[in-house]
């Protein structure tokens, strides 16, 4: 395959979302280099509870994330699966340690089950918002003027108000 089509092909698994008008969240998966990393201001790392290899991969995808972005970037990991309990691999205590030592946030989710899933994005969006608005007020920018947007709702005020940083939304 060309490189033109690589890009296509990535540009098709890319999906932008924008809350209150000002940001836009994008999604890719690992096969990206490090130009995409440019700008980010969030990050979810996501593994697999039942597969203990793929939470050790979240040390690796860290130092990634941290040489090639922002020092304010909110990161939260997940813990994908959660619906599958007998198949645990990866405990929500063990994630959540690791969690705090990192000074990222933390959730357990199941896309199968669409636990949390929307709750994760949502909170993301709500930190980074909180870290662009601090640093607006910081210099004196009204966070209210930046470009607006369409609005995409990804999840109520209510469904957040139980995550907090290094707080686990578990099953």
């Amino acid at each position: 395959m060309s490189t033109f089509g690589d890009e296509e092909a990535l540009d098709k698994r890319l999906t932008g979302v924008e809350h209150m008008g000002m940001m836009q969240l994008s999604l890719w998966y690992r096969a990206i280099t490090s130009a995409y990393y440019r700008g980010a201001v969030g990050a979810l790392l996501v593994y697999d509870v039942t597969r203990h290899v793929t939470f050790e991969n979240v040390e690796r995808w860290l130092k990634e994330l941290r040489d090639h972005t922002d020092s304010n970037i909110v990161i939260m990991i997940v813990g994908n699966k959660a619906d599958l309990r007998h198949l645990r691999a990866v405990s929500t205590e063990d994630a959540t340690a690791f969690a705090e030592r990192e000074h990222t946030y933390f959730m357990e989710t199941s896309a199968l089950e669409s636990l949390n899933v929307e709750n994760a994005f949502t909170e993301v969006l709500a930190q980074i918002y909180r870290v662009v608005s601090r640093k607006a007020l910081d210099i004196g920018d009204d966070p209210a003027a930046l470009p607006k947007g369409q609005n995409i709702n990804v999840g109520s005020k209510d469904d957040v108000s139980a995550v907090k940083k290094v707080g686990c939304c578990s099953v």
